[in-house]
This record gives structure tokens, C-alpha cells and sequence, in this order.
């Protein structure tokens, strides 16, 4: 793998690994401290597969936190620091595992070509049983992607959405880094342990492979299309935030995305890598918030 990569390649490789370090784990929630709520999880079917979510807060404004691969899609390796501090007056949260993800097994996770269409109808339908009216999305990463095709093919339901470390298309860039993360033996030990607890190392390792494979297929469609057709059908106000120092995310996905989905803002955090809502909890909550209100 290294010296595939060559030079440039081997340094990145080498961020990329290093910044697979959350820096913060939260395990599966319990109490929230904010107004003495509590974290429920629970199963709900749908869509012919039983969706594993956890759900607090007491607010009007329901929020759907969306996951992404690097926490093999698990709301509570994910979203910690959201479960436990976002405003539990204003908000009711919802963090839930895609399909294969998480407690949402079975099925095994799998990657078909319309897997991110696949999740988001999930998500929406999620909601719908949980009897929400409209929901606001936060998404990272993969789910900032199912954040924006929901929002693009759901629009009545979508009320606001908030997204971070997402692409809407594949370059040869962006599979170099992929294939950087494909063995998960060389991620760092605190990342891998939380993952390898949840799922077993075989499953983990062989479901990351499987989503470098997934992920890679769109490189193979014109323009390397993920969602990119979708960005000018996004009605609902959207804000995209940008770590500067994402070593698996370059900027110019940002501003591609900012460009494309109209009337968005774009928020950069100088110092924020891919988990920066982990990193930056405090500061990521408050500008979630402020803009969901």
C-alpha cells in the first residue's frame, strides 16, 4: 500500500491514520444530564428490517442525527456529545443505525448502488413511524449524504439540515483515501476498540472493506456522481460545516456542495478535522442549534 502511494501519498496515508483518533468516545448513553432527560433506545420496523434508534429530549423540534462509516453508522459511537447536550427543551433527538449498522442487525450491512438512497428512505420513514410531523437532519460524513438526497427527494418533510464531512461525488483523490482506510488494523487502537467491542473484529473489519468497495463504485459513474443531480432540488435551509485540517474530506467537496444547494451557508472550523462535532462538541452543539431555531 505504501508504495502505491508514493511520497506525497505515504504522508497522508499517515494523517489520514492519525486522524482516525476520535479524541472523545462516548459509549452508550445514559441519563442526560440537561433537564434530567433521559436516553431511550428501542426498535421500530421498517422498510422490512428493524431499525435500532435512541431518542431524548422534549422539544416541538424533532432532529434525526444521522451517522457515518467511520463509526460504522452507530448512533452511540457517533453522536455522543449531541444525545447528551443538545437543548432538550427545544429539541426531540433521534439518533438511529442504518441497516447493518449498529443494533440494526440483522441484515449484514451491505452496499448496493442506491445504498445512500436506500438509508435515507429509511431514515424518513423512521421518523414517520415515530409519528414526527417534519424533522430537521444533522449528518456527518455518509449521513451528511443521506442527509441531502432525504432532503432533495423529501423536501415537504425536511425542515432544516445541518451537514458536515459529506461529497457529493468521487474523485480519484477521494478513492486514494478510501483504500487508506480499508485495513482497519492500521487504525488507531482507540478508534478500533469501541468497533471491534460493538461488532466483533471480523465483522468490523469485513464491513469496512466492504464500504471502501461501496463507496468506490461511484467513481465509475459519470462525474463520479454520488448525489451531485440532487444539490439544486435541496429546498429546506441547509448549513455545511468544513474542518479545515479533514484529512478524509477535502475543502472543495464543501464549497461544491455550498454552491450547488441554494440560499446554504458555509461555516468553516480552521482547527476542525472529520470529527469535529466530537472534538468541538460545545462549539458544533451551539452553532447546530443556533441555526435549527
Amino acid at each position: 500500500m505504501v508504495a502505491v502511494l508514493g511520497g506525497r501519498g505515504v504522508l497522508r496515508l499517515r494523517l489520514l491514520l492519525s486522524a482516525l483518533k476520535p479524541g472523545i468516545h462516548v459509549p452508550r448513553a445514559g441519563p442526560a444530564a440537561a433537564f434530567g432527560t433521559s436516553v431511550t433506545s428501542a426498535k421500530v420496523a421498517v422498510n422490512g428490517v428493524q431499525l435500532h434508534y435512541q431518542q431524548t429530549g422534549e422539544g416541538d423540534h424533532a432532529v434525526l442525527l444521522l451517522p457515518g462509516m467511520l463509526g460504522l453508522g452507530s448512533g452511540e459511537t457517533d453522536f455522543g456529545p449531541q444525545l447528551k447536550n443538545l437543548n432538550k427543551k427545544l429539541f426531540t433527538v433521534v439518533a438511529w443505525d442504518p441497516r447493518g449498522y449498529g443494533h440494526s442487525r440483522p441484515p449484514d450491512r451491505d452496499f448496493p448502488a442506491d445504498f445512500f438512497e436506500r438509508d435515507a428512505k429509511d431514515a424518513v420513514d423512521l421518523m414517520k413511524a415515530l409519528k414526527f410531523k417534519k424533522v430537521s437532519l444533522l449528518g456527518w460524513s455518509d449521513g451528511g449524504i443521506t442527509a441531502l438526497i432525504a432532503a432533495a427527494k423529501y423536501p415537504s418533510y425536511i425542515h432544516k439540515m445541518v451537514i458536515w464531512g459529506a461529497n457529493a461525488y468521487v474523485t480519484d483523490e477521494d478513492s486514494m483515501i478510501y483504500e487508506g482506510i480499508r485495513d482497519v488494523s492500521k487504525w488507531s487502537e482507540r478508534t478500533r476498540k469501541p468497533l471491534e467491542a460493538l461488532y466483533g473484529y471480523d465483522y468490523f473489519a469485513r464491513t469496512c472493506e466492504k464500504w471502501v468497495d461501496g463507496i468506490r463504485q461511484f467513481k465509475h459513474l459519470p462525474d463520479g456522481n454520488i448525489c451531485r443531480h440532487l444539490l439544486p432540488r435541496v429546498q429546506c435551509p441547509a448549513l455545511i460545516v468544513h474542518g479545515e485540517k479533514d484529512p478524509l474530506v477535502p475543502r472543495f467537496h464543501a464549497d461544491f456542495i455550498h454552491k450547488h444547494v441554494k440560499g446554504s451557508r458555509l461555516h468553516l472550523m480552521p482547527e476542525g478535522k472529520h470529527n469535529l462535532h466530537l472534538r468541538f462538541a460545545d462549539e458544533f452543539n451551539k452553532l447546530a442549534e443556533d441555526f435549527l431555531q
